[in-house]
């Protein structure tokens, strides 16, 4: 289940009450990545189901995050291809990325709007319906009670992870792919974040994420792929 012992500016609770299709599945089959004169991987292969997670793993420069991009299909590989629910995600196009939660390495916020305006616009820009007061929920389940209407720019490194994380909180979608998730969060983040993940995976859901740390994950299945 979830973490305990979170502090108090920390919580879980209000989460989607949904349950995802348990026939899910995302494959990549024979993939083959080339960038410039160098091969990052050739050959690379798996197969994800609903409720677990897969730990990409691997030192800098070893394509986990071309891997990523691949996976989302921002980056075509040189060979072989990935599948969602049995497709190849070029077919389905639209269809599997409105199954798609990215969430990339930086922040993606904008110094200058709020917390608030920013949860508010990256719903809008997702195409995803995010009441107001579901907003401030998800802010304050992160941490940031009392500073939703403090422009970005004010925030502490920390905080501003946790803005971009809060688009997890009421996130709907079957597929997370999560690069470097735990970055610049301090202990009791990154157990609640785990926590968050759990339930995801507790529903049905599936998950990528790259880490330099690996973190005890509570539900769901918990799966390793390397880099060399």
């Amino acid at each position: 289940m979830i973490p305990v012992n979170l502090p108090a500016h920390l919580r879980i609770h209000n989460l989607p009450l949904i349950s995802f299709d348990f026939s899910l599945m995302l494959e990549a089959v024979n993939l083959e990545c080339v960038r410039g004169e160098r091969r990052l991987f050739a050959g690379l292969g798996f197969r994800l189901e609903a409720g677990e997670l897969l730990y990409l793993q691997g030192r800098n420069g070893s394509g986990k995050t071309s891997l990523l991009r691949i996976l989302i299909g921002l980056l075509p590989p040189e060979a072989g291809e990935i599948r969602w629910k049995g497709e190849s995600i070029k077919t389905l196009g639209d269809d599997f990325r409105a199954d798609l939660c990215y969430l990339g390495h930086l922040n993606a916020i904008k110094e200058e709007l709020t917390p608030l305006e920013n949860l508010l616009a990256a719903a809008r820009l997702a195409d995803d319906e995010l009441a107001e007061d579901d907003a401030i929920d998800a802010l304050e389940q992160v941490g940031l009670a009392g500073r939703e209407d403090l422009a970005c720019k004010y925030l502490s490194q920390g905080q501003k992870r946790r803005v971009a994380l809060a688009r997890l909180v009421k996130e709907q979608r079957p597929l997370w792919i999560l690069d470097e998730p735990f970055v610049a969060l301090d202990l009791a983040a990154v157990n609640w974040l785990a926590g968050i993940i759990s339930a995801h995976l507790q529903r049905g859901g599936l998950a990528v994420m790259t880490t330099h740390q690996l973190v005890d994950i509570p539900a769901g299945t918990v799966r390793e792929l390397r880099l060399n």
